[in-house]
């Protein structure tokens, strides 16, 4: 703390007292200007967390590409529900493999550095081959696209990750993680309510619509993995010059994945991992079709649909910072991850069974979503040493994308063949399956004496006697 009082004193027009006792405060805008460029300053880290936060924005607008112009892909490239759904299917499959494997080729093959820009990189190459595929009229090439551009979507999220435990510490850190979070569901939301309008645009100037326009605009789309592809750059040169003047050591994720360590994988974290997958199946690929359910069941237009489609990534933005602090403040992390997943259970039931507006469903569905994150993630950490913390994450990860690539195929079969109705009562039984294992968790928990559900102060309590 005193440490980050020094660079804020440092960081005023006079500079801290002993600096101006021995030279003449420079001009403000000197001071500004070398307050920006030194690595050691709170001005120049916020830099770069700015450029960390714009990291991952063009791999998150263009990840949900899909849904935003799902009439119009299925329409242009004629393709039914399932083809469709398979542009995220093949973006999970490879992350099923490189979770595991993106921290060790930060870590031991590329270093933080090249292994950042080669991810943006695969990110920019897959979105274009992506946009390419519309512009050919090749749906083949538009999954391939997909494919390598999940290659680097997911280790991205790793580097960044990386990069924010090497430049801030501590307290920080927490504030740091959500604020990336934040920018991330920015990213979504502006391309479930861009896209759309693009399109019209682009179908205004071309005369027509058809898979020329559907290409063109996901090339217009793909400026943003430009932007961050140029942040990945920035982020590489700042982090060589901080090195350097600082004599601190390059990022790595700190991550040691063992494949034998998953036999000695408690029952707890099995349950856990039930609920991850059982929660965001019903999740993602409900956003990725939910466009075209809001204009039929409710008759919403295509603007309006994506507006709403969107509000569980801008209700996540502001609530994923504000969840987080809650938990860290109150502990009693299975309460919240039951409480989360109740409420999505009651908004999927209100969307299949009731006419209600859809906005009440759908902004409790962005509460519950932001919620189970904070609530979720961090349980791991409670069941498993911190040895195997690397091999949990990474496991955690690839199970659900797996989930993700499975239900996703799955869930356009029901919707081909079935309807929304069905393809509702299908997400209700994985949110269903979900809540038991919630309460399964809870059981097994207290009949082992788990710190799951202790509140904050006890944990601290107990990190205290363990500490003495």
């Amino acid at each position: 703390m005193e440490d980050e009082e020094e660079e804020a004193r440092a960081l005023l027009p006079g500079g801290s007292d002993e600096a101006s006792r021995e030279t003449r405060p420079p001009p403000a805008a000197s001071g500004a200007l070398q307050a920006l460029c030194d690595p050691s300053r709170l001005a120049h880290r916020l830099v770069v967390l700015l450029l960390m936060c714009f990291l991952g924005f063009g791999s998150y607008f263009c990840y949900d590409n899909p849904a935003a112009l799902q009439i119009q892909v299925k329409r242009d490239m004629q393709v039914n529900t399932t083809k469709f759904m398979l542009l995220y299917a093949w973006y999970s499959w490879p992350n099923v493999v490189l979770c595991f494997f993106g921290g060790f080729l930060i870590d031991r093959v590329f270093g933080i550095r090249w292994g950042t820009i080669i991810f943006s990189c695969f990110v920019c190459i897959g979105q274009v081959v992506f946009a390419l595929g519309g512009i050919f009229n090749a749906f083949w090439l538009m999954e391939l696209g997909r494919f390598v551009f999940g290659i680097g979507g997911e280790s991205l999220a790793v580097a960044q990750n990386t990069y924010a435990v090497s430049w801030f510490k501590g307290k920080e850190l927490n504030l740091v993680f959500g604020l990336q979070l934040s920018m991330a569901r920015i990213g979504s939301t502006v391309n479930m309510n861009l896209m759309g309008w693009l399109y019209s645009k682009v179908e205004a100037s071309l005369g027509s619509a058809g898979h020329t326009t559907l290409g063109v605009t996901l090339m217009i789309g793909g400026i943003t993995c430009i932007l961050s592809l140029v942040c990945a750059l920035a982020l590489a040169y700042l982090d060589q010059r901080a090195e350097r003047i600082l004599h601190k050591e390059q990022g790595k994720t700190g991550e040691v994945i063992k494949l034998t360590d998953v036999k000695d994988f408690s029952l707890p974290l099995w349950l856990i991992f039930i609920i991850c997958v059982c929660y965001y199946v019903a999740i993602f690929p409900f956003i990725g079709l939910g466009k075209v359910f809001f204009t039929e069941k409710f008759g919403f237009s295509s603007q309006a649909a994506s507006a709403i489609n969107s509000i569980v990534y801008v209700i996540s933005a502001p609530m994923s910072p504000i969840f987080g602090l809650l938990v860290d403040k109150t502990g009693k992390n299975l309460i919240w991850v039951l409480c989360a997943v109740v409420t999505t259970l009651a908004s999927h039931i209100m969307l299949a069974f009731t006419l209600w507006n859809p906005w009440i469903a759908m902004c409790l569905l962005g509460l519950s979503y932001s919620l189970l994150a904070c609530a979720l993630w961090p349980m791991v950490a409670f069941v498993v040493p911190e040895h195997q913390l690397g091999t949990a994450y990474g496991f955690m990860q690839s199970i659900q994308n797996l989930g993700l690539a499975v239900i996703s195929i799955i869930a356009g079969m029901i919707l081909d063949t079935r309807g929304y109705l069905f393809l509702e009562v299908f997400f209700i039984a994985c949110v269903s399956l979900s809540l038991l294992s919630v309460v399964l968790l809870y059981m097994v928990n207290r009949a082992q004496g788990g710190n799951l559900n202790y509140s904050a102060k006890k944990r601290e309590e107990m990190k205290l006697s363990h500490e003495e």
